[in-house]
């Protein structure tokens, strides 16, 4: 067999010419080019991988807001710090709070009092309503009126309890462990119910979030359904991620879950995928892309050296069963290194692999096999 190295020399020296007899009795040369390097197709399942441009977050984030409206007295922490659920992130002047905390406090202790006297009240009349000195009447009325202190202790009970709400609020505190973000407002700075004091972000783990159309999740889903793909001990799909410098990050992800409902606008569904985050290397608000493995079956793999395009289509040479050349179009579904990846061609399909620029449709050659094996290694020694 030639080496495919030499065969730009062969297709000058292999023509050939017959002689044929036409029509009308007169000789006319047919040319046939020799050694011609065929690749013979067959289909095979590969993995390949695809990627999808993501958004990635922390698995929680949190504004930390004013609920009420004060001077920032104090500031614990300092932007970037990390901190512990329940440590002080900010103080707010409390003044008006401790006063109202007081008043509600003497307030309570005032009702308190009027229903320990309405009680003492109604004990005394018992007894004389008992001895029939005095009538029932006077002790349904002491009765009533000790009710309604015990209503007034209820409400200012309810008044204190708002006011060491309000004064806890003076007093913010982070919701859970996590690291502080931009803190916008300084030490003596007003600010009111609402305002936006820093982000606490716990990025132990970060959610990343990509979208697919409806055919892929529709395809998805039906692999999911009809076999077990790659996945953990849970059933999840592991999935990689690159960050946006092109490195691969070192931790793996799982596809945990996907939006309820398809995006009006795009057509489009968001899928969520939890990765670990040990070393903080990625923050809240970062990107990157996705990539999984997708197992492709019955497939042919087209040496992209083999085709050539003509109006934005593309064209292989196919060799028929008399050795005659035809042109064939074809649909590419995605590159794959040196190949391209199509469904549109049969078990046995012979292809033009080099040369097809000595070819034209309908001429004639004389084939030379070439293996899959020495088709790739001749690809790949072309970079």
């Amino acid at each position: 067999m030639y080496r495919l190295s030499k065969i730009s020399f062969v297709l000058l020296l292999s023509i050939g010419f017959v002689s044929c007899q036409s029509g009308n009795g007169k000789s006319q040369d047919k040319i046939i080019l020799a050694d011609i390097p065929v690749l013979e197709l067959q289909p095979k399942s590969i993995e390949v991988p695809k990627t999808y441009v993501c958004d990635l977050q922390a698995v929680q984030f949190v504004e930390v807001r004013a609920k009420v409206e004060g001077f920032v007295a104090k500031i614990y922490v300092d932007e970037g710090q990390f901190v512990k659920k329940g440590q002080s992130l900010f103080q707010l002047t409390s003044n008006e709070f401790n006063e109202m905390v007081n008043s509600a406090n003497a307030k309570l202790m005032q009702a308190r009092a009027e229903a320990k006297s309405t009680a003492l009240e109604v004990e005394r009349l018992k007894i004389l309503v008992d001895k029939k000195i005095i009538s029932s009447s006077e002790l349904e009325l002491a009765r009533a009126k000790n009710s309604v202190s015990q209503s007034a202790i209820l409400e200012a009970e309810s008044l204190l309890k708002n006011a060491q709400t309000g004064l806890s609020y003076t007093t913010i505190k982070a919701p859970f462990d996590g690291i502080v973000d931009r803190i916008p407002y300084k030490t003596g700075s007003l600010v009111t119910a609402g305002d936006l004091l820093t982000n606490i972000t716990d990025i132990s783990e970060v959610f990343a979030y990509y979208k697919v159309t409806e055919n892929e999740y529709l395809k998805y889903m039906r692999d999911r359904l009809e076999e077990v793909s790659e996945s953990d001990e849970n059933g999840d799909e592991v999935v990689s991620l690159i960050l946006s410098d092109g490195q691969t990050y070192p931790y793996v992800g799982k596809l945990e879950t996907m939006e309820a409902d398809f995006e009006k606008g795009t057509g489009s569904i968001a899928f969520r995928v939890r990765f670990p985050n040990p070393d903080q290397l990625i923050k809240h608000g970062a990107s990157g892309k996705v990539q999984m493995d997708n197992m492709l079956d019955d497939i042919f793999l087209i040496p992209q050296k083999s085709t050539f395009e003509i109006q934005d289509y593309s064209y292989v040479y196919i060799l028929d069963k008399n050795n005659i050349v035809r042109v064939r179009s074809f649909v590419p579904l995605q590159r794959y290194g040196v190949y391209y990846i199509s469904d549109s061609f049969e078990p046995g399909d012979r292809i033009i692999f080099e040369g097809i620029q000595q070819l034209k449709d309908g001429m004639e050659i004389v084939p030379m096999a070439v293996s899959e094996k020495e088709a790739y290694d001749t690809l790949v020694n072309a970079f």
